[in-house]
């Protein structure tokens, strides 16, 4: 018996040492210093190590984490892909989508959970043990010594159902659902905002072809000068002043040119991004006919911001989420409200084991109570429980949930304010990007005619090289400015159609 104990006594302590191991301190894991360790000299502590001046941080290289994206394999390497096409592509591969999706299905997921509530909760344990005792005692001046062990085990079945609560499962519930459709607002908004993205990237990308093109065009045109002037030269009426004066514009404009390449290029990583591609894939873009914008282009602000209001994802999201902290509030309540609730077990004992009760495991299960011998054990129970006192958990439960309830009113009214500051921000940015378009369109004609007749007045002896170079410059600047207000007022009228909520398709 004495080695029994012993035994006993050496798990205690295994089982203390342990415990102390998890209570040890996992500082060593961290940085040691201000300095990382690359920096340190050997012989010095971390205490020690001066502050290095021009040292590497790199961390050390894990190949594991060096997968490089897989490629589209259904992508059409010569197709040219038009702007509804991109955003499809978009909706089903970015992954903001399917995180969206996801923490949509959580709640719904929440949801169910809450609803699971009003079922009845059952589980089955199987129980066995070893009880050992030893020791000593003295009656009448007669000293004996014993010992005992016995073995049994318990298998039972437990059922517990919460019959009636005074509404605090229906508020959990309608908290949770409204929280899943707040989810499912915000899955929606999200590929709103991929439309918008893709959208804007796209105009971009496109604006950005159009100065490659108008840059090329820019070259020509000063190699057409260049040439002009050379001839002019050769022919005795020219200086050498022209001459460099056009090669210096040429190179200006082949500057210009790779410039504009590599803006394009740049433009092109962007619309990959926004499509949640990555940047080494290879897809053809389609180009955009250019059209002529109508004065249906221009609704009414507040007509767009009332409708806004309405269908906005944010806004939806955060009633919604207003909502369910309301609801969250009653649930809190009803915490002081008794409840009733019905339970019931059934055991057999085996063995020579006394107890008195089988310990619950978990916060749902419940004790099987006054289960002693050997023989079947059932019991059926009907109860109330009343809470009397808790040191104010329920009073702080219910403000922290007036609090969010509160913050979550707060949130909705910023929501509104900020989609009003969205919506009148891209309607003032859509008129001026129409007014800018049409000024653009008739800059850029202009320029044309002056340029033509500048250089054609060169050609012919009667104009100069500097007027020739100006209506040159002049040109490429109108021709970039219509371009880039082209562009602008594209984005800003899909800007406009994200912000009122009413960009859920791809535009044709």
């Amino acid at each position: 018996m004495h080695n029994i104990h012993l035994k006993t006594a050496s798990v205690l302590l295994a089982l203390y040492a342990i415990a102390a191991e998890a209570q040890s301190t996992y500082l060593p894991i961290a940085p040691s210093a201000l300095v990382s360790s690359e920096q340190r000299l050997p012989t010095q502590s971390p205490q020690e190590a001066p502050p290095a001046v021009g040292q590497s941080y790199a961390l050390t290289p894990n190949p594991s984490a060096a997968v490089l994206p897989k490629p589209h394999v259904d992508l059409d390497a010569e197709h040219p892909y038009t702007l509804p096409e991109l955003i499809d592509l978009a909706e089903r591969e970015h992954p903001e989508t399917r995180i969206a999706w996801e923490t949509a299905r959580n709640a719904a997921l929440t949801a169910g959970i809450a609803r699971s509530t009003y079922l009845p909760r059952m589980s089955a344990n199987v129980i066995g043990g070893h009880q050992a005792s030893s020791g000593s005692s003295s009656a009448f001046g007669v000293n004996t010594q014993g010992s005992e062990s016995v073995t049994g085990s318990v298998s039972s079945v437990t059922l517990a159902w919460l019959l009636f609560d005074f509404g605090a499962r229906r508020n959990a519930v309608d908290a949770a659902q409204k929280v899943s459709l707040a989810s499912n607002i915000l899955f929606t908004g999200v590929h709103q905002k991929i439309i918008h993205d893709v959208c804007v990237a796209y105009y971009l990308y496109l604006a950005a072809s159009r100065h490659t093109v108008t840059a090329a065009k820019a070259l020509q045109n000063a190699q057409e000068i260049q040439k002009a002037a050379e001839e002019r030269y050769r022919g005795g009426i020219g200086t050498v002043l022209e001459s460099t004066q056009t090669r210096q514009v040429t190179a200006q404009a082949q500057l210009a040119r790779i410039q504009a390449e590599g803006a394009e290029r740049n433009a092109y990583v962007s619309l990959l991004g926004a499509m949640g591609f990555s940047a080494l894939e290879k897809i053809k873009i389609a180009p955009l006919e250019r059209h002529t914008f109508t004065d249906d282009t221009r609704p009414a602000v507040e007509q767009v911001v009332t409708d806004a209001l309405s269908r906005r994802a944010d806004v939806l999201a955060a009633y919604a989420a207003e909502q369910a902290s309301q609801a969250a509030v009653k649930a809190a309540e009803t915490a002081y409200r008794p409840k009733i609730f019905l339970a019931g077990t059934g055991a057999y004992v085996s063995g020579q084991l006394g107890l008195t009760a089988i310990p619950a495991i978990g916060e749902q299960q419940l004790p099987t109570l006054n289960i002693t011998g050997n023989h079947w054990n059932s019991t059926v129970l009907l109860g109330l429980s009343v809470p009397i006192f808790d040191g104010h958990a329920r009073a702080n439960a219910i403000s922290e949930a007036k609090n969010n309830s509160a913050k979550a009113a707060a949130t909705l009214d910023q929501t509104r304010i900020v989609a009003i500051r969205e919506i009148v921000g891209a309607q003032n940015a859509l008129e001026t990007s129409l007014a800018a378009d049409e000024a653009a369109r008739t800059l850029q004609d202009a320029s044309q005619i002056s340029y033509d007749a500048a250089l054609d007045a060169y050609k012919h002896d009667v104009g100069t090289i500097t007027a020739a170079v100006a209506a040159q410059t002049q040109l490429l600047q109108a021709t970039l400015a219509s371009d880039d207000a082209y562009s602008s007022t594209l984005s800003a009228a899909a800007t406009l159609a994200f912000v009122s909520g009413t960009l859920v398709t791809a535009p044709r």
